[in-house]
């Protein structure tokens, strides 16, 4: 029998954290909440959460100073919950070390779905070399990406790109993040050659690039691609 994973929630919403608290056991985890960020310090060394759910707009400390507290210490998965929708503050949250972002109000299968990618690569899950949503079909030991059955044919670089966003599905990648991954510290600031290859890419697996079913947009932020039915 496979043991309940603990997660800690800190909103000082009582509405929104009964909310969650109610789906997330009824889904089989462990939940502990708390209001405050500096008792979410101190339940993070009692409890050892497997992730960590953080609002940023706490009343006694901005949650962007917490998750800097947390990621000094602990490598403990954090997604951010939080009422902020600007680009910027996805980006600072990202870049400080916040494993994803989902902006309120969510549903409860986005939010579940969120917390198994989270666990998927913090190492709490088995790692997965195959990808597969809707009819899309990638896997990473063969090296073979097939659509419908029919096999898809992609440059070296769009299948790197392709992998790197499977391989972390249903978690937001930062450009920076992808063009480090692929192309090394130098380039990190030539987006355009990413775009350049996922409009490529899309092109390849998607019916309606304008609509896409399996990489989606995150503006000003990054890309996700959509969920691993398998993993």
């Amino acid at each position: 029998m496979t043991t309940a994973k603990n997660i800690l929630v800190i909103e000082d919403d009582e509405n929104l954290s009964s909310y969650v608290s109610a789906s997330l056991t009824k889904n089989g985890y462990r939940v502990a909440t708390t209001p405050t960020g500096r008792s979410g310090l101190r339940m993070v060394s009692s409890l050892s959460p497997s992730v960590i759910l953080l609002d940023l707009g706490l009343p006694d400390i901005d949650g962007c100073d917490l998750l800097t507290q947390l990621r000094s210490g602990s490598r403990i998965p954090v997604i951010v919950i939080s009422a902020r929708t600007e680009e910027k503050e996805k980006v600072k949250a990202l870049d400080l070390g916040a494993d994803d972002y989902i902006t309120k109000p969510f549903g409860t299968e986005e939010l579940m779905a969120r917390i198994r990618t989270s666990l998927r690569h913090s190492g709490e899950c088995a790692p997965c070399r195959f990808y597969k949503a809707l009819n899309l079909a990638i896997d990473m030991e063969k090296r073979t990406v097939h659509l419908e059955g029919e096999r898809v044919h992609l440059t070296q670089i769009e299948y790197q790109i392709l992998t790197l966003l499977a391989a972390h599905s249903g978690r937001v990648l930062p450009y920076d993040s992808i063009m480090n991954a692929i192309w090394g510290p130098y380039m990190v600031d030539n987006n355009r050659i990413l775009r350049v290859n996922m409009a490529n890419i899309r092109r390849k697996i998607e019916k309606n690039p304008a609509h896409p079913e399996y990489v989606f947009t995150e503006i000003g932020v990054g890309y996700r691609m959509r969920e691993n039915e398998i993993c």
